[in-house]
């Protein structure tokens, strides 16, 4: 499982011309499963992303978290973080979970970002999206779960 997390101050997410999520000061996290991974990867995964400490506080570290700040997460989907670009300039997305499976831990991952007393606003699984988002710092962390879990 992969996550590309990105502290914004501001982000939104468009599918089939409606706004699908909408948050302020807080993450846009783009989260890809790879077919190996399960839900107790996912709970690893959510917990590291709720608990980043990435905001800063009053003597200006990063030192504070989403929950402490008030800040909400925006939960993209996307697959092609699993791309395989090791032979030719085609990607391969072999090592990704199948959209059913996919589709089931993304709403898993909702339901716990939820239950850890966070805002949660959604992307559209499996449907092309427009992301609006603004940066800040930029801060971007990059959370490959067969390095930090396994």
């Amino acid at each position: 499982m992969i996550a590309v997390v990105q502290r914004v101050s501001k982000a939104s997410c468009s599918a089939e011309g409606r706004v699908t999520g909408s948050i302020g000061k807080g993450f846009v996290v783009f989260l890809g499963c790879g077919a190996d991974d399960d839900e107790e990867v996912l709970r690893k995964m959510v917990q590291k992303i709720t608990r980043l400490r990435v905001f800063r506080d009053g003597n200006d570290k990063m030192n504070l978290s989403l929950s402490d700040v008030g800040g909400s997460v925006l939960l993209i989907s996307q697959f092609t973080l699993l791309a395989d670009c090791k032979s030719g300039n085609r990607p391969s997305f072999s090592s990704a979970m199948k959209g059913e499976d996919a589709a089931k831990l993304y709403e898993k991952a909702i339901a716990m970002i939820r239950e850890s007393g966070l805002d949660c606003q959604c992307g559209a699984f499996g449907k092309h999206m427009a992301i609006e988002q603004v940066n800040d710092g930029p801060v971007t962390i990059i959370l490959d779960s067969s390095h930090i879990f396994h």
